[in-house]
Order: structure tokens, then C-alpha cells, then sequence
């Protein structure tokens, strides 16, 4: 990782035990630990904080919004808020989820022409103006969402995954946070089958 010598990344070992274990399950699941473990561990208790939220907000269940959904508004407003670390990680997943190996890197240019449904753009188009201009979104707003079938929840859902991840994308820009080069690839070509005996 190329991370800014501003900010060096602690040491696994140092760290307490319960984000330890954490971080050693994600490394045992994806063979990698993502940047983000590492970087945000420096503080403890903002590292808890962090995942807690990051944990309500993306592995909820129940509501409308699918895993691909959430992964596509991360993807999306976090590339208006010009985070590298972000695109590349949460398209990757995005990627994987909507087995889909262009749609991150269209919803991240220009999600209008990209190949997601007429439902999701909707709430893409929702999540872009909570992300830049959220002291201009009103009822109008909600009633276009109510059209493509999200509920309140749904759109209170839409909106802390945006703002949650403004947070996240100012943190990663400003401390230099690079994405794993293991993101790169993820999602975007099809893993070997094993061969037959």
C-alpha cells in the first residue's frame, strides 16, 4: 500500500484484541486485509465507532435495498467526492454482488448511462443530490422515489449510506488511504473453475 508516511498504519499485533480479530477474519474471508482496517485502527475507539455504523448501514437486513444497491450508491457518490479508495473497493464488491463486471466503473462515471435498472437510477439520482446538494432535496424527491417503490425507510437507508460515506471518503482523500490492488481485479473476470479429476 502506498499510504502517506503522515499517517503510518499500526502494527496487527499492537492493536487491541477485539479489532484484531475482526480485521484477521475479514484477511481469512478475502485473503486480504482492505486498507481501511488498518488505516482507521490508529484510534481505537473511532475504529469501533466506524464498523459499528459502517456494519448497521451496509449488512442490514430487511428493507428494499439490496447488498448491489448499497455497494452502487457507495460507488457512485463516493467517485462525486472523488475518493479513489472507496470507487475501487466498494466497486469491486459492487461488482461481485450484481455479477457485473462493467457497472461499477459506469455507475462511477455517469450512472444515467449506465446499465442498472430504471429503479436504481432513481435512487442513484436521489443519493447524488443528497451528496451535493442536500439542502436542496424536498417532497418532489420522495414522491419520485415512492413511484419506483421505496418506502421512508428505504430513503432514510439511501441517505445515511450516502452521508456516512461522505465521512469515509474525507477520511480516505486526506490520509493518503490507497485501495488494495487486490480491488482491482475482483468481479471483473470470472474466478477459475477447478479442474475436473
Amino acid at each position: 500500500m502506498t499510504q502517506t508516511a503522515r499517517y503510518p498504519l499500526p502494527d496487527l499485533n499492537t492493536l487491541p484484541e477485539d479489532i484484531r480479530a475482526r480485521i484477521v477474519e475479514v484477511q481469512e474471508k478475502s485473503g486480504f486485509i482492505p486498507n481501511v482496517f488498518l488505516a482507521l485502527a490508529r484510534r481505537p475507539a473511532e475504529w469501533r465507532a466506524f464498523f459499528a455504523y459502517h456494519d448497521a448501514l451496509m449488512l442490514k437486513e430487511g428493507g428494499s435495498l439490496s447488498k448491489g444497491d448499497r455497494e452502487m450508491i457507495v460507488t457512485a457518490t463516493s467517485a462525486a467526492n472523488h475518493c479513489l479508495y472507496c470507487v475501487v473497493a466498494h466497486g469491486a464488491i459492487l461488482r461481485i454482488y450484481e455479477k457485473k463486471p462493467l457497472v461499477a466503473d459506469q455507475v462511477a462515471i455517469n450512472h444515467r448511462k449506465a446499465d442498472i435498472s430504471p429503479r436504481q437510477r432513481a435512487m442513484l439520482d436521489f443519493a447524488m443530490k443528497v451528496c451535493l446538494h442536500s439542502n436542496e432535496v424536498g417532497d418532489d424527491d420522495f414522491a419520485a422515489l415512492h413511484a419506483h417503490g421505496f418506502d421512508d425507510e428505504d430513503i432514510w437507508d439511501i441517505t445515511a449510506i450516502t452521508a456516512f460515506f461522505g465521512l469515509s471518503n474525507r477520511m480516505a482523500n486526506v490520509t493518503g488511504m490507497a485501495p488494495n490492488p487486490e480491488f482491482y481485479l475482483l468481479g471483473r473476470v470470472p474466478k477459475a473453475k477447478p479442474a475436473a479429476a
